[in-house]
Formats: structure tokens, C-alpha cells, sequence
């Protein structure tokens, strides 16, 4: 009976010890949590016949191997894309979504409208990275935050993507866990200055542009120029949308904007570009995502997906 005990106080040693090690591993990697594609042993599980000891050793060097291999797979894509560090990991996303509320300032007069807001309610250090129209197709900037894993929300508008749907549907399974196509109207038109029929057209039209193209009727919506009415509001609710999302901040390839009067970033700011080439801008997508992402990591953020929050 003791010998049993003593085996039973091995195995419960041995998980807790895989637990705290994991723990330490996760930290010491950068990453806040484990590959979620990749399930591991439970902590003491073992195979028949297999010693506790044994299963929790190997439930260890599994876990520690998947944390190297994305860590270093980071650090490899930093190199090559020329970051000035590798991205931060972004922790686990909330059990449950922050309840969003219209930014003060923003609101109109109607009620039970989609929210309009600039920064999700967080204090996890996190920003979300936005990409407005899809002018510019760049095959490169597919690959680069593929291999950097950076999420990102793509706003489209379809008088600049309907010459190439093709590449944002590659866009949207480029990842492992997608990346969202949202709406930002057919004709990128100044949605006040236009009647309540005429914005209901540009919004619920993009809507079934959409959802023909891509499979999904998106639940987010964002003005051109980040200007609306409540005209605005009412026609983007009738035809599903649940919140309007701008940004505290915008990346170029060579400078920053930023909402605030600080001129900094903080918990929960979305981050606006734009698809754009040389051609528009000095630079590429890939020196834009270069500039921006220095940025954030440079102060202490991690880049999370917008749609885990919202």
C-alpha cells in the first residue's frame, strides 16, 4: 500500500513539474501559449504501460519543442523581412468578447446603432492591424505576414479588388486561423454626402459582393474616410453589420499618425494602412508592414486579431 502511494505522489510530482516547466518554457520563448493547431499529452498522461515519469518527460519535450520551433521559425521570418525584432506573441484572446460602446464624441442621435470606436476595451497589451480598399495586390505582403504570423483585417472596397477577388481569397486562407474581409462600401464615396437609399447601396452592396465572392457576410464596416452620418448607421445595420471599427493610429512606410494627443499607442488601438504600392507611397507593403511592426514591438505590443475581441 505505501509503495502504491509513493508511486501516486511520483506521478502528481512529475505533472505538476511538466506544468511549471511549460509555464517557464512559454515564458521564456516569448509566447504566451502554445501552438493552439497542435494539441499535447495532458500533464501525467501516459501510454500503457508507460511510467508517469516517463509520459510527463515526453508531454514536456513535445510541448518545449513546438514552442522552439515557432519561436525560432519567428526569429527566422524577423530576419528576413528585416524587423528590427521578432514580433511579440499575443496572448490568449478573452473568454469572452469586451462589450464595445460608440467613442464619445462619435455618436449620433439615433439609437441601437452599430458602435463606432477606435480602440477595443482591453488592458492586454495588444493592438489590432487594420487594411483598408485593396488597391495595391502584393504577393509579397501574402507571404510576409504568413511567415511572421501577424494578424490582420482586410476592409475592402470593390471598385479596386473586382479586377483580382482571386487574391483576397488566397488572402483570406493565408493563415492558419484566416484573415477577415470586412466592408468598406463598393465605391469608396463620401457616405454623407449621399442620400439614405444611395449609402444603403454602397453598404449592402459591398455586403453581398462579400459574401458572393468570399462565403461570409462580414459583421464589421468601415467608412471611407472614416466619415458618416447617422443615415450611415441605420443602412449598415440593415444589412447585418454589428460595429463600425476606425483607428487611433495610421502606418506609412516612412512615418506614423497617430488620434491622440500623446502620439503613442495603447491597449486595444486599432491601427489603420492601406493597400498601396510605390506608386502612391514611398515604399511597399512589405516596408510598411516593416515600419509599423518595429513600432509596436518596439513598445511593448503584440499584434492580436481584431474579430477575437469583436
Amino acid at each position: 500500500m505505501a509503495k502504491g502511494v509513493h508511486r501516486s505522489h511520483r506521478a502528481l510530482g512529475a505533472a505538476l513539474v511538466v506544468a511549471a516547466l511549460a509555464s517557464t518554457a512559454t515564458a521564456c520563448s516569448g509566447a504566451s501559449e502554445p501552438d493552439r493547431g497542435a494539441a499535447g499529452p495532458a500533464a501525467g498522461q501516459q501510454a500503457p504501460g508507460q511510467a508517469p515519469e516517463q509520459a510527463a518527460a515526453g508531454a514536456l519535450h513535445a510541448y518545449v519543442e513546438r514552442v522552439r520551433e515557432r519561436r525560432t521559425a519567428r526569429v527566422v521570418a524577423a530576419k528576413k523581412w528585416g524587423l528590427a525584432k521578432p514580433p511579440l506573441e499575443a496572448p490568449a484572446p478573452p473568454a469572452a468578447k469586451p462589450r464595445i460602446t460608440t467613442r464619445k464624441g462619435f455618436e449620433t442621435d439615433g439609437e441601437g446603432l452599430p458602435p463606432v470606436f477606435t480602440t477595443v476595451p482591453t488592458k492586454q497589451k495588444v493592438v489590432f492591424l487594420t487594411i483598408d480598399d485593396g488597391a495595391e495586390k502584393d504577393p509579397e505582403l501574402l507571404r510576409m505576414m504568413k511567415e511572421l504570423r501577424i494578424p490582420y483585417s482586410a476592409f475592402l472596397s470593390d471598385y479596386v479588388v473586382k479586377d483580382d477577388y482571386g487574391y483576397f481569397a488566397r488572402m483570406q486562407k493565408s493563415q492558419e486561423t484566416g484573415v477577415s474581409l470586412h466592408n468598406h462600401t463598393l465605391n469608396h464615396r463620401y457616405l454623407p454626402g449621399l442620400s439614405y437609399k444611395q449609402q444603403k447601396r454602397e453598404i449592402c452592396g459591398m455586403q453581398d459582393v462579400i459574401e458572393k465572392r468570399f462565403g461570409k457576410r462580414p459583421p464589421l464596416f468601415r467608412p471611407p474616410y472614416g466619415n458618416y452620418n447617422e443615415d450611415t448607421l441605420r443602412a449598415a445595420k440593415s444589412c447585418g453589420v454589428e460595429a463600425v471599427p476606425l483607428w487611433a493610429a495610421e502606418a506609412f512606410p516612412d512615418h506614423m499618425e497617430w488620434r491622440e494627443w500623446d502620439r503613442d499607442l495603447h491597449p486595444g488601438d486599432i491601427v489603420l494602412t492601406h493597400f498601396r504600392g510605390k506608386g502612391d507611397w514611398k515604399g511597399t507593403m512589405p516596408d510598411m508592414i516593416r515600419r509599423v511592426m518595429n513600432v509596436i514591438t518596439s513598445k511593448g505590443y503584440a499584434v492580436a486579431k481584431l474579430e477575437d475581441y469583436v
